[in-house]
């Protein structure tokens, strides 16, 4: 309870109190947490060196994989090392600036994700709908460039969110109940006028989330029309197992993040330690699962992580 009572001496710095309630068991806590990071770690870096090796899996779907592996480790990096640093020292205190910059990273890297995912259904797809135009279609280029537009897209979306929060006024008792800097619990540190904040920050939640959910769904609406059609059943299953894989890291990942922000705005009935513990699991689990997924469901990339398993 001291640390809650803590009002940090310099007026530019927040305090992360970590999960409230659960102060005594933080150290326990920060064994799966940095387990699942560990793992995440190395299975993201396992896929980025497999791939990067094997000439033969220089390809549109691979590459698509590169990229979704970078945003998980982009993610989870952005948030576990401060989240350890608070269980184990007890180094609570972050400046505006740091908590600013972890706040626009997070969510830039979180929108870039989301891209790839709408990037990998497309690629679903074409493979299925458009089988023999499909190296014309995605071609490696065609795929870096369509990367590039993520970035570029959620650069653009996410950059006013800093912005914006750098401008208002904090309130003496800069308490954040959190682990990480996220958009709503610093707007909540604010004494000013925060309509302009939370307006835009749905706005951004609805486009890049909702717009992107609504070209998933598009894609897989097709691919299922085209699925019915095909008469032939080993041929139906075949195509349907082209894209479970993508579907279970759709799922994984959609389920946690419409829990994360349904709770965070919505559940106020809910306890600020499952909040808390929600939203980091969004940020956990899928950068550890979703190479185990890909490597288990993609034959040539099992294959050649095998390879290399064995070897060492």
């Amino acid at each position: 309870m001291a640390a809650l009572n803590f009002t940090p001496s310099d007026p530019s710095t927040f305090m992360l109190t970590g999960i409230p309630g659960l102060e005594a068991a933080h150290v326990w806590i920060s064994i799966p947490f940095s387990m699942f990071y560990i793992i995440g770690l190395l299975g993201n870096f396992m896929v980025l060196f497999v791939v990067g090796k094997e000439q033969t899996l220089h390809k549109p779907m691979f590459l698509l994989l590169c990229m979704l592996a970078l945003t998980d480790i982009g993610t989870s990096t952005s948030i576990v090392p401060k989240a350890l640093c608070i269980f184990w020292f007890n180094l609570k205190g972050i400046t505006e600036g740091g908590c600013l910059t972890q706040m626009f990273s997070l969510h830039v890297v979180s929108a870039m994700h989301s891209a790839v995912l709408v990037t990998m259904a497309f690629d679903r797809y074409v493979a299925i709908c458009n089988p023999l135009r499909y190296a014309t279609i995605l071609t490696n280029a065609r795929i870096a460039k369509l990367g590039l537009v993520g970035f570029i897209r959620s650069f653009l979306f996410i950059l006013p969110l800093p912005l914006l929060l750098s401008r208002l006024p904090f309130c003496a008792n800069r308490i954040i109940p959190h682990t990480y800097c996220d958009h709503m619990a610093v707007v909540k540190m604010s004494c000013g006028d925060t309509t302009v904040n939370r307006i835009y920050g749905l706005v951004v939640a609805f486009v890049v989330v909702g717009l992107d959910l609504m070209l998933v769904a598009l894609s897989y609406g097709l691919i299922i029309r085209a699925v019915l059609r095909i008469s032939s059943k080993k041929s139906y299953q075949k195509a349907l197992n082209t894209c479970t894989a993508h579907i279970f890291v759709m799922l994984i990942s959609c389920t946690l993040s419409l829990f994360s922000i349904l709770t965070h705005r919505f559940g106020q009935g809910i306890t600020p330690h499952v909040r808390i513990i929600l939203a980091n699991l969004y940020f956990l689990i899928p950068p550890m699962l979703n190479p185990i997924i890909y490597g288990v469901k993609t034959k040539e990339l099992r294959e050649k992580m095998g390879k290399y398993t064995c070897r060492r």
